[in-house]
């Protein structure tokens, strides 16, 4: 549809899952984009997926002075940026007898510090009218055990969305978040095949639609918020989880 023709659109987190779904999702839709990425292989896999004239820059989403190189470099290649997917994050957790102050600083690192820092040195190559976009969670919501933290920094997230907004409206710059719930992305195939099987029937026995997300899903709301189909939406969320904060008596394990 070309939804987002001549756009130029930047997404962190971008060579597995949904940063790389979205990524995808933006150049069919007619964007060129850059992705970012601690991982050279995985990273240099991901640009390739997206064909010629995109970009693919290795970056440290917690690191300022990689921040600062990272948009030095866009300033470069692309010159202004239309869209913003702010997607690198980490999403370990732990009890809180077990949470080190080590634990505690890179979720927050990577998830908050991260994502406010990015928006401030993209501010001078944002183009008026801009979308940003953010990528939290419905963790602050749920109120699971040993996701305290992690929560936590999904919320300051979602709080940048409306602070966020209400400094930059004048610019018309929209700043709007997607909120996932549980989605099947790589993660899922780490470690033990057969307890990483498990987990995942388990946690697709909480979903109300009695399977785990897309990461396409995720990609099609941020597409539309990153497009002027939702030039009236600002400083809020959309959330993609299956019905699993919303419908918990319709859960399958509930049905049994």
């Amino acid at each position: 549809m070309n939804r987002l023709a001549g756009k130029l659109a930047l997404v962190t987190g971008g060579n597995s899952g949904i940063g790389l779904a979205t990524a995808q999702a933006f150049v069919a839709e007619g964007a060129r984009v850059a992705i970012t990425g601690r991982d050279a292989q995985t990273l240099e896999t991901a640009r390739n997926s997206l064909g010629e004239g995109h970009l693919a820059i290795q970056s440290d989403a917690a690191d300022v002075k990689a921040i600062d190189a990272l948009f030095a470099t866009v300033k470069q290649q692309f010159g202004a940026l239309d869209v913003m997917f702010l997607n690198a994050g980490v999403g370990t957790g732990g009890s809180i007898e077990s949470t080190t102050e080590e634990d505690f600083a890179r979720i927050f690192d990577i998830n908050v510090k991260g994502v406010f820092f990015a928006v401030q040195k993209a501010l001078p190559l944002l183009r008026n009218g801009a979308s940003i976009v953010l990528n939290s969670s419905i963790a602050p919501r749920t109120g699971r055990p040993g996701l305290s933290v992690y929560a936590a920094s999904k919320a300051a997230v979602r709080t940048f969305a409306r602070n966020f907004s209400s400094e930059l409206a004048p610019r018309g710059i929209r700043v709007n978040v997607v909120s996932p719930g549980p989605i099947e992305t790589p993660i899922w195939y780490r470690g033990d095949p057969e307890v990483a099987t498990q987990l995942r029937d388990r946690v697709a026995a909480s979903v109300p639609l009695g399977r785990l997300g897309k990461a396409e899903e995720v990609a099609a709301a941020v597409v539309f918020l990153a497009s002027d189909e939702s030039s009236f939406i600002v400083g809020t969320e959309i959330t993609v989880d299956g019905g699993v904060t919303e419908l918990l008596g319709a859960r399958p394990v509930r049905r049994e």
